[in-house]
């Protein structure tokens, strides 16, 4: 098999991860949404009609974590040996932590859950590693792909300023804005649906022999 060939299933491995990770995260995002009441959610008490949401959302989390991992690998891959190391240290780390985190924040959300009367401190705690740090990890992880496909044209610019937005939004809003998580996932889901959208245009160039790369 030629390694033109070999090259190509990265992208739509990554692009099919991709897809599956932001369609499990955003549900689980909507899912504890609409089962914490607006305002501080942190201080707010879960209805006990809908603990089954939470309970849901903490189910889907570490497969969106395990898509997560994949994606990221795959995309890296498909950056080649060209990529920049201080900016692919910067997108491993955000990416790593990012994963670390939502794992710890959905595993101190489900400790509380289990509890009869939950502790104000395992409700911040869980909160602030979720809304906090994991969407603050997010940003990063957003920024350094978006530096990434800007810099060696893996992205069209009008994507890539797409990335960087998104990324500043979810540093400085936040947990402050109701809803804002949605919009790492959503990223996510238009970068795999165009890296599938490319995959799909290159293939049949490469079934017709001449090689992607005259050089």
């Amino acid at each position: 098999m030629e390694p033109t060939t070999d090259r190509l299933k990265t992208p739509r491995a990554a692009g099919m991860a991709g897809v599956a990770f932001a369609l499990l995260l955003g549900a689980a995002i909507v899912l504890m949404r609409i089962s914490v009441p607006a305002g501080d959610a942190a201080d707010a008490t879960i209805d006990p009609d809908r603990r089954w949401a939470v309970q849901l959302a903490l189910q889907i989390v570490p497969f969106a974590g395990i898509f997560f991992l994949w994606f990221m690998g795959a995309l890296r891959a498909h950056t080649g040996e060209a990529e920049d190391r201080f900016v692919a240290t910067v997108f491993l780390g955000s990416g790593f932590v990012f994963v670390a985190t939502l794992f710890a924040a959905a595993a101190a959300a489900g400790t509380v859950l289990n509890e009869e009367t939950p502790s104000d401190f395992g409700r911040h705690y869980a909160y602030t590693l979720l809304a906090t740090y994991a969407m603050r990890m997010a940003a990063v992880f957003v920024l350094a792909t978006s530096m990434i496909g800007r810099t060696l044209g893996v992205f069209p610019r009008p994507l890539a300023m797409l990335g960087t937005l998104v990324g500043l939004v979810l540093i400085v809003a936040g947990s402050g804005v109701p809803w804002s998580e949605l919009l790492f996932p959503a990223w996510a889901l238009v970068i795999s649906l165009y890296i599938l959208r490319v995959r799909r245009t290159a293939s049949p160039a490469v079934r017709s022999g001449p090689p992607l790369n005259p050089s």
